[in-house]
């Protein structure tokens, strides 16, 4: 339900640029240190107008196995996300509950969480990250796994017997979201053919994600300003291939909906396994 007056106002649709990765490359990503920004050792990307809807007004009708996302009210109790003891006291067990209640797991592990904000003054003070522009997927047939064998390795062989997921929430910390909102697209309409290996190499390990490349069909959504007491729980990892949603896309992009003189968007994102008995 829309409630605030501005979000009232916003369109059902709103055309935008979105960066894809164009075809033919393989990109590499250096991942900068907290407070830097990561160097992609390939193109630029590939900039394309697209097609947003405003999924508020279709919110009640998303599935996290179908759609790869759902979009929920959600309070926190945290006080201030930049003090990393009460986020891990608080935000962590919040989380852990939310993606049971919304994905039915049995087991939920959070391991990690991200800061980011577009302000680069801000970004460097409280050593954050900074806004993702490109059209991704944070995890792949190979990544997700050895996330596991990481993070629970005496569990490790015992659990990827099972399903599994990985599962992510977003939600802006303080302020309404007024500057690069996130964009997330249908997973019905991305293609595994989409879908390309990124290495991101780390300080300490190597990973990997999907960069996506472009297809007309992609299903994009936004959610218009959104506020610290609502979430988007989003799926970027199933073991499971019997036609569920395993892959979401998404980025920030620059909102043209964004008023004069826009407050810099502030948010956080968690990584979750989650294990089903």
């Amino acid at each position: 339900m829309l409630q605030t007056a501005d979000q009232d106002a916003a369109p059902r649709t709103i055309e935008a640029t979105l960066n894809y990765l164009a075809e033919g490359q393989a990109p590499v990503s250096l991942v900068g240190a907290p407070g830097g920004v990561d160097v992609r050792l390939s193109s630029d990307g590939e900039l394309h107008r697209v097609v947003l809807r405003n999924g508020r007004l279709e919110a009640p009708e998303f599935a996290l196995e179908r759609n790869g996302f759902r979009f929920v009210r959600h309070d926190t109790r945290v006080a201030d996300f930049y003090d990393e003891d009460e986020v891990r006291r608080v935000y962590y067990p919040e989380m852990e509950a939310l993606i049971k209640a919304e994905s039915g797991a049995s087991r939920v592990v959070v391991f990690d969480h991200t800061l980011r904000t577009e302000d680069v003054a801000l970004r460097e003070t409280r050593k954050i990250r900074e806004v993702v522009r490109r059209v991704h997927n944070d995890y792949t047939e190979w990544s997700a796994p050895q996330r596991v064998r990481d993070l629970l390795p005496d569990e490790a062989e015992t659990l990827l017997k099972g399903r599994f997921a990985i599962i992510q929430v977003w939600r802006p910390i303080r302020l309404p979201v007024e500057t690069f909102p996130l964009a997330i697209c249908d997973a019905r309409s991305l293609a595994t053919e989409n879908l390309v290996v990124t290495k991101r190499r780390y300080q300490e390990r190597v990973g990997e994600t999907y960069a996506i490349t472009f297809d007309p069909a992609h299903r994009w959504y936004w959610f218009p300003q959104m506020r610290r007491d609502e979430a988007l729980v989003f799926k970027v990892y199933d073991s499971l291939r019997d036609g569920r949603a395993r892959w979401t896309a998404h980025t920030a992009f620059e909102d043209p909906t964004s008023p004069p003189n826009p407050r810099p968007r502030e948010s956080i994102e968690i990584r979750t396994l989650a294990f089903f008995s």
